[in-house]
């Protein structure tokens, strides 16, 4: 199957999983600025990465302003975020991102990334810093805000080629 895998990354995890996708199954694989230019017509599966910010998936638009004239392809997008993959908030941020008809055109992925502050642009650094400073100084944290607050504090990463398992799966139906 003809795939390509295209994808939008701020620091760097998201590139890295759509690395790994298109290695995994001899994708081609594309920054979103780059697969603007290119006719996508001969490819039989549309992957689309982007990174979680505030709930919704960077760069989402483009793929939904596309998703009808692709309606003959298999479609893809996976999201990738800071948070630990078992997160229950994760499952209802991916679908809001979508209406019921677009849900049922696609499937939705999620890969746990984390957070390089190094990589961050000034504004993704100024509201996580604010969002963590706003964290720390709530009163009756529960334990689950309190390990964000702590998590959140730092850069870290969680990401592992483990958690593309499931877009190849799906892929190979």
């Amino acid at each position: 199957m003809k795939t390509i895998v295209i994808y939008n990354s701020q620091t760097g995890f998201t590139k890295r999983y759509a690395e790994w996708i298109a290695e995994s199954t001899g994708a081609d694989c594309l920054a979103l600025s780059a697969a603007k230019k290119k006719d996508l017509a001969a490819y039989e599966a549309i992957i689309f990465g982007g990174w979680a910010c505030a709930g919704s998936i960077s760069k989402i638009s483009w793929f939904k302003g596309n998703m009808d004239k692709w309606a003959d392809k298999k479609l893809i997008v996976f999201c990738v975020g800071a948070s630990p993959i078992d997160n229950p908030e994760i499952d209802v941020a991916l679908k809001r991102n979508f209406n019921e008809p677009e849900l049922k055109k696609i499937k939705t992925f999620y890969c746990p990334g984390g957070l390089n502050y190094e990589k961050m642009s000034t504004p993704s650094k100024l509201m996580m810093k604010m969002f963590v400073k706003m964290l720390k100084a709530k009163k009756n944290k529960t334990e689950a805000e309190q390990i964000m607050a702590k998590m959140l504090s730092s850069s870290y990463d969680l990401s592992d080629k483990k958690y593309i398992e499931p877009i190849l799966q799906y892929l190979k139906k």
